[in-house]
């Protein structure tokens, strides 16, 4: 984390684990403000790819699932980055600042990702570069965001994965990203000083929260992450990349396209992501498996994507599993004695996107 944004994090309240904001002393609170409530929340447990020079879109559109081309200065998109057998090494959001492009990722993955890529440079005239310290990112959310954006930064992006370049001044460069989500829900990206001026701006009628308030979001509106723990345990349709413009069927060769495009065109996808709320004794984990009655003992039925604290109780999580499973049998977490998963409806449906 950015030194000089750490201290001022903590001088506001932060409580730092690991260079990581857990929580401002009220965990409980800050979880209930994510459904009920206006927040402010600090991204630095995000880490930042900076894809720089001519060849940029070029040698990114050969490696990841999602059309690079479509990644404007007014639009962001999310996408994947495969394996050859295509299983998802990581997830990304894309967005543009300038000529740059910046892949958003968990901090966990950054370096072996960014080591993998730039293993395939070769004579690409682009620059790959680890940029999480050089910029400061902060999420808003809740039913003031869009108005108190706004006012304070003259424009919001009103679609989902919009973008502005926004800024209450000529010298003020943030790039503001319109998220998924049930609620209003803003991504800023930008220098240090702007993101202080626009976090103290916000006021304290948006609560600042740590991590798990923003991952709890991500997960109600259906946004897959890939972890560590989960590095190639899914294609992308198993995490539903294709019904959010997270992958192109048009653009042509990239790195795992033969695997994604016959699962695609061949209609073989078994396993599909679900949302579900879980009661545990023990907080779920990116990686765990799921069990059912309907599968042979020695068969996985799935595995957890994402899992965050529910405010009401338990835990949300998204779950790649086998449809068959999923859709008309039961699905526990871990194994036969492990507690069941209450299916809860997605933001979008299943029809495969155009």
């Amino acid at each position: 984390m950015n030194v000089e944004w750490s201290a001022f994090l903590q001088q506001a309240g932060a409580v730092l684990t690991a260079d990581r904001v857990s929580h401002f002393d009220r965990p409980e609170s800050e979880l209930r403000a994510a459904l009920d409530g206006n927040l402010r929340c600090d991204l630095s447990h995000w880490g930042l790819i900076a894809a720089a020079d001519s060849d940029n879109e070029s040698f990114l559109q050969g490696q990841l699932t999602c059309d690079i081309r479509q990644v404007t200065l007014e639009r962001s998109l999310i996408g994947a980055y495969c394996s050859p057998k295509g299983r998802a090494l990581a997830s990304f959001r894309l967005f543009r600042r300038g000529d740059d492009l910046y892949l958003e990722l968990p901090r966990e993955l950054l370096e072996s990702t960014l080591a993998r890529l730039r293993r395939y440079l070769l004579r690409a005239k682009a620059t790959l570069t680890d940029v999480s310290d050089a910029q400061v990112g902060i999420g808003v959310a809740g039913p003031s965001a869009a108005a108190r954006l706004t006012e304070i930064l003259g424009q919001v992006p009103t679609a989902v994965n919009e973008v502005v370049q926004a800024g209450a001044s000529e010298s003020t460069n943030i790039t503001l990203i319109r998220l998924p989500g049930s609620t209003p829900r803003f991504e800023l990206h930008g220098a240090m000083r702007e993101m202080q001026a626009v976090w103290e701006a916000l006021g304290s009628e948006f609560v600042p929260v740590g991590a798990e308030p923003w991952r709890l979001l991500d997960i109600l509106a259906g946004i897959p992450t890939v972890y560590p723990e989960t590095v190639e345990a899914f294609v992308p349709q198993m995490l539903n990349l294709q019904l959010l413009a997270g992958i192109s069927f048009q653009k042509g060769c990239y790195t795992g396209q033969e695997v994604v495009a016959r699962t695609h065109y061949l209609g073989k996808l078994k396993r599909r992501m679900y949302l579900a709320r879980v009661e545990s004794p023990n907080p779920p984990q990116p990686g765990d498996p799921l069990f059912s009655p309907q599968t042979d003992v020695s068969q996985s039925a799935g595995r957890l994507v994402n899992a965050a604290k529910h405010p009401d109780g338990g835990y949300a999580v998204l779950a790649a599993a086998l449809i068959e499973c999923a859709e008309h049998g039961v699905l526990q977490l871990g194994d036969a004695s492990g507690p069941a998963l209450q299916l809860q409806p997605l933001p979008y449906g299943f029809e495969a996107a155009a």
